[in-house]
């Protein structure tokens, strides 16, 4: 990865952060601090993904209509 500094650092390390937020490298840090047994890390994957569940309805996206619904 690579940042160019012209001048300001902070706004480098404030762009490095940023960057390094949207490609996960800081969750994934976080993640892999301590030692998960494998039964919590499926605990914790299957409660990632029903939050990403949930959150998929309330996306904004207008959903197809099904076909019973359309008149």
């Amino acid at each position: 990865m690579e940042i160019r500094v012209e001048g300001d650092i902070e706004k480098a390390l404030k762009l490095l952060k940023r960057k390094l937020q949207k490609e996960g490298v800081l969750k994934e840090l976080k993640k892999r601090r301590y030692y998960e047994k494998p039964s919590v890390k499926l605990k914790t994957k299957q409660r990632e993904a029903q939050k990403k569940r949930a959150k998929g309805g309330k996306s904004g996206k207008p959903r197809p209509m099904a076909s019973a619904d359309r008149s």
